[in-house]
């Protein structure tokens, strides 16, 4: 019954800020390398953030200085706070779980829509 749950995905104008979280369930938390991706329509699925369970940071060169991936172990939580949003950010964004030796698991997305 693991699960990823992510929230705060929504419309916002170009220049705007969201932040979204993903709440993990029923999986040993710390000790997973999380990540945000977003698959925006006709792309892949790209990485857009990535944070180790030692707290190394790793960023797309298009969100870098924008974009500020963190997690908060005691809950369960890995954010996204995306500043200076552009429309190309638009996109589906997804929260992975992964551990060496184990399935990834992922969430299922929430919709970020940058537009005027």
């Amino acid at each position: 019954q693991v699960q990823l749950v992510e929230s705060g995905g929504g419309l916002v104008q170009p220049g705007g800020s969201l932040r979204l979280s993903c709440a993990a369930s029923k999986i040993a938390f710390s000790i997973y390398d999380m990540a945000w991706y977003r698959q925006a329509p006709g792309n892949e699925r790209d990485l857009v953030a990535r944070i180790t369970m030692s707290y190394k940071t790793t960023y797309a060169e298009s969100v870098q200085g924008r974009f500020t991936i963190s997690r908060d172990n005691a809950e369960n939580t890995v954010y996204l706070q995306m500043n200076d949003l552009k429309p190309e950010d638009t996109a589906v964004y997804y929260c992975k779980a992964d551990l060496r030796n184990k399935p990834d698991y992922w969430g299922q997305g929430t919709q970020v829509t940058v537009s005027s």
